[in-house]
């Protein structure tokens, strides 16, 4: 295992490791997009990649910076549009999705809309775009982001993408369909969701991270297992195709 990564290529590896050959993944740029290709370069050659402005399978020659870059069509097997990216996953044929947000509450919960009462918001932020279809639709949806208590906390100021709403049952009760929040990757750990209960528990923990500093940095109580996995860092081959092949100007990893 390599040693000299930064916490970006951590995440990024970790998420991509989840991404299965054949299998779809609605993504945004960023993160997300460094992650799916990652995945393509390493154990999923078949992955298929659909961008939210209609990019489908594109073949994708360098990161593309925006989601309606002519790159994210390039070579693919349809130029869509939004309507078809979201028809696509209310039809039940993505497999995973990438959110990312203000707030994330214990049931995986995200809130990208405003920090304060929604009338009269302390800050407004840019809203859904694609996210509450994708955490709706889509059957698996993984977030990566940096692991503070600001950012976990008890109760969304507004729920803008649904995870698992209030716990067990309450999704479907809403009449959405099963999946939802599937993995959280963050600077400290990587987090999955209770199998009966639906809230946010601790899988592994990144090198050198203890339980207690998850913790402090945890707005809720975390369920922690009695076993918890100590989670791989990338590869030196990840890391080599990451900054050579992936994100060669340090769009998205910056320098480890």
């Amino acid at each position: 295992m390599a040693s000299d990564y930064n916490m970006m290529e951590m995440m990024i590896s970790v998420a991509a490791r989840f991404l299965e050959d054949g299998k779809s993944v609605a993504v945004g740029t960023g993160a997300p997009c460094a992650a799916a290709m990652l995945a393509q370069k390493t154990h999923a050659p078949d992955l298929v990649v659909i961008f939210e402005a209609g990019g489908v399978a594109p073949q994708l020659p360098e990161m593309p910076i925006s989601v309606g870059d002519s790159r994210t069509f390039y070579r693919g097997v349809m130029a869509a549009g939004m309507v078809d990216a979201m028809t696509t996953c209310a039809r039940g044929q993505v497999d995973y999705a990438f959110l990312g947000g203000a707030q994330i509450d214990k049931y995986g919960n995200i809130n990208s809309t405003c920090i304060g009462d929604y009338q009269k918001p302390k800050v407004r932020f840019p809203g859904s775009g694609g996210a509450n279809d994708f955490a709706s639709f889509c059957w698996k949806t993984m977030i990566m982001t940096v692991h503070s208590k600001s950012r976990f906390v008890e109760t969304c100021d507004f729920i803008t993408s649904p995870g698992f709403l209030t716990g067990e049952g309450a999704r479907e009760a809403a009449g959405l369909p099963e999946g939802g929040p599937y993995k959280i990757i963050t600077d400290l750990c990587v987090m999955g969701f209770h199998e009966e209960t639906k809230a946010m528990m601790i899988e592994s923990l990144h090198p050198g991270v203890e339980v207690d500093k998850v913790r402090s940095e945890t707005g809720f109580e975390l369920i922690v297992p009695d076993e918890i996995g100590v989670t791989s860092p990338p590869s030196a081959e990840e890391l080599r195709l990451l900054r050579d092949e992936v994100d060669p100007l340090r769009l998205v990893i910056g320098r480890a």
